[in-house]
């Protein structure tokens, strides 16, 4: 059965203690109808999930280097966003912590156990880690209990666990449903439920959220990551929709090319990426050219405050969302800035996107406001965001400089 291998895995190894009761940590803004997950979460839910350490992983396929000697820290409690594009090697690192692909060199520990290394390589169902990939994976032939209670084996205390796990999720008395009666997002709990069943170590949850629709995926993001806290739970989110990754994440990790090019907060990435690759990935971006000197750097838009002393020619980073876009006729003579002419708009509900031509620059400004401008008109571009990073100028180098950076990456044979 193709599907066997990755439900079980996290399930308890033979021999382990017998869970001891719950004691219920009731969840604020419980809700019904399955429609937002709430958390009564066991001690042992809690005091169960350990840390993660993977230290100096290479993985080749053939000749196509995937991972080049990666470091990952986790401490126990948080939740890291691996975020990277398609072909990076963000699934493959994570395939190897579970036990699904072996590594060529280095060390994968949860906790105080080696699970991979030297001479070690623990299978998948004994390291108690649970997966929760994108497609879901339920037996159509079970119902959501048996779903549930698959990782269990002959635990004496499968029917509690399958009913407390249910209620954690918001499924509470749906054990004899069958997953083809359920919505997507419901069988989305269900498959939570059985990772969290065999009480892992950690979590690791791969484009979970990718087949469901818009509305949906940003509710189930905001459950989980609920759920997540309340279970105190170690978890590694993989994506590479950026987003999901700042909303979902204590920390970020962003990958590339099988390197981990960038760790820290959502608002540290975003704020201060560290390249201009980085900068692109997780947000559009405008790359003006500068003449840096000391706290000061020249552009287009005049002279700007940076975060880190620059000096001689750079490219400064623009987000969209710092630039205010006004009528040229209405800009008064002291404010400083620059002046176009709009080339596209773009109208989304939440926000107008407008690209502007200054001089061999198209910028992107994004406002939450209907600018009184349409295409054509003579606009003042003025930059109003925090010190702004840059980068030299030879840093730039394959990158597109159309004003707008997209998050793309070149093909890569990693996968």
């Amino acid at each position: 059965m193709p599907n066997a291998r990755r439900a079980t895995a996290g399930a308890l190894p033979p021999g382990d203690p017998a869970p001891g009761r719950r004691t219920g940590i009731p969840r604020a803004g419980r809700a019904t109808n399955g429609r937002g997950a709430r958390a009564r979460v066991g001690a042992t839910d809690r005091n169960g999930f350990r840390d993660l350490r993977v230290l100096d992983v290479h993985k080749s396929f053939g000749e196509s280097k995937v991972l080049h000697g990666v470091d990952l820290s986790i401490d126990s409690g948080r939740t890291l966003s691996l975020l990277g594009p398609s072909g990076c090697g963000k699934t493959t690192l994570m395939r190897i912590v579970s036990g699904l692909e072996i590594a060529d060199s280095g060390e994968v520990r949860v906790g105080e156990r080696l699970l991979a290394g030297p001479g070690v390589n623990v299978a998948p169902e004994s390291r108690r880690i649970g997966l929760l990939g994108q497609e879901r994976s339920l037996f159509p032939h079970l119902s959501v209990g048996g779903n549930v209670a698959y990782g269990l084996g002959r635990a004496p205390d499968r029917a509690t666990r399958v009913r407390e796990v249910l209620d954690m999720v918001d499924l509470a008395g749906f054990e004899k449903r069958m997953p083809d009666s359920l919505s997507g997002g419901q069988q989305q709990r269900v498959a939570i439920a059985r990772a969290l069943a065999p009480r892992p170590r950690m979590l690791l949850l791969d484009e979970p959220f990718q087949a469901l629709d818009v509305h949906l995926r940003l509710e189930l993001q905001a459950e989980v990551r609920t759920l997540l806290g309340a279970l105190g739970a170690t978890a590694v989110i993989v994506t590479h929709d950026q987003d999901e990754a700042f909303v979902m994440g204590d920390d970020v990790a962003v990958m590339q090319e099988g390197h981990i090019r960038q760790r820290g907060h959502p608002s540290e990435v975003y704020g201060h990426p560290a390249s201009p690759w980085v900068a692109s990935f997780v947000g559009d971006a405008n790359f003006v050219p500068g003449l840096g000197s000391g706290s000061t750097v020249a552009t287009p838009l005049g002279n700007l405050a940076t975060c880190c002393p620059v000096s001689g020619k750079v490219a400064v980073l623009v987000r969209p969302s710092h630039l205010r876009l006004v009528a040229a006729a209405a800009s008064g003579e002291g404010d400083v800035g620059a002046t176009g002419q709009v080339q596209a708009m773009r109208f989304y509900g939440h926000a107008t996107e407008c690209r502007v031509q200054i001089g061999d620059n198209v910028l992107l400004a994004r406002s939450d406001r209907m600018p009184s401008v349409r295409v054509g008109d003579d606009v003042a571009l003025h930059y109003e965001g925090p010190p702004a990073v840059a980068y030299p100028e030879s840093s730039m180098a394959g990158l597109r400089r159309d004003g707008k950076q997209r998050r793309e990456a070149p093909a890569s044979p990693a996968r």
